[in-house]
């Protein structure tokens, strides 16, 4: 058994991420625009007649799949592997606190080397392996052919889908950053043998958005 097509879905907005603070793994609920953002991709993706739909078990993650769930009339399975990074002492500080606790790390960090995030913290790479873990277990678990979402984090889903394909450690930093409740899709080859990104950052169109824009949307992310 195994599925053809992970959708990596990123969660909608919170009051951290407006006021840019690292979040890491405290468990920061989405606010009225998240849950907004949430309805209105999850009408995307239920598109896509998902067979299995999985979440990190933070709040932000779980309420962003539950969603699709409404939709969808699937349970949302959590697993911790699926959070995001963990920032340890970092966790609510903005970018300037972290510039004047840890500057060198700072540093690095905007560099875009791979810094473990504080002293207690992860660094990308470990998230990757992690995350990576978790989509091809959920992914062999599902029905042949069928199309699993994942609801993660911004971090964790860029750097997640990097190791599933088989990017380099240094190539990561060539993939932008996953907006809130923008997602990534990855197809199975037809071989088995690898996996391979077919759209990145993907987002639902916005309700004032011309009608004839939101159903081409819909016909390209039902035909992948």
């Amino acid at each position: 058994m195994t599925a053809s097509r992970i959708i990596v879905w990123r969660h909608g907005r919170t009051p951290w991420n407006v006021e840019n603070r690292f979040q890491g793994q405290a468990d920061i609920g989405l606010d009225d625009v998240g849950r907004e953002q949430a309805a209105r991709a999850a009408a995307a993706l239920a598109v896509l007649e998902p067979a299995v739909l999985w979440a990190s078990d933070l709040s932000r993650a779980r309420d962003t799949a539950g969603a699709l769930a409404d939709l969808t009339g699937l349970p949302v399975t959590t697993d911790r592997r699926l959070r995001e990074i963990h920032v340890g002492s970092w966790e609510g500080l903005l970018g300037e606190d972290v510039e004047r606790v840890d500057p060198e790390a700072s540093r690095r960090l905007r560099a875009g080397e791979d810094v473990r995030r504080s002293a207690t913290g992860e660094s990308p790479t470990e998230v990757g392996l992690r995350v990576a873990e978790a989509l091809r277990d959920l992914a062999d678990a599902a029905p042949d052919g069928s199309t699993v979402v994942a609801a993660s984090h911004g971090l964790a889903g860029r750097v997640g889908v990097a190791e599933l394909v088989g990017l380099p450690p240094e190539h990561r930093r060539l993939l932008g950053g996953l907006t809130n409740c923008a997602w990534v899709s990855v197809d199975r080859h037809r071989s088995g043998r690898y996996w391979r990104i077919e759209q990145y950052n993907a987002t639902a169109l916005e309700p004032s958005d011309p009608l004839e824009d939101r159903l081409d949307f819909a016909t390209r992310v039902a035909a992948g």
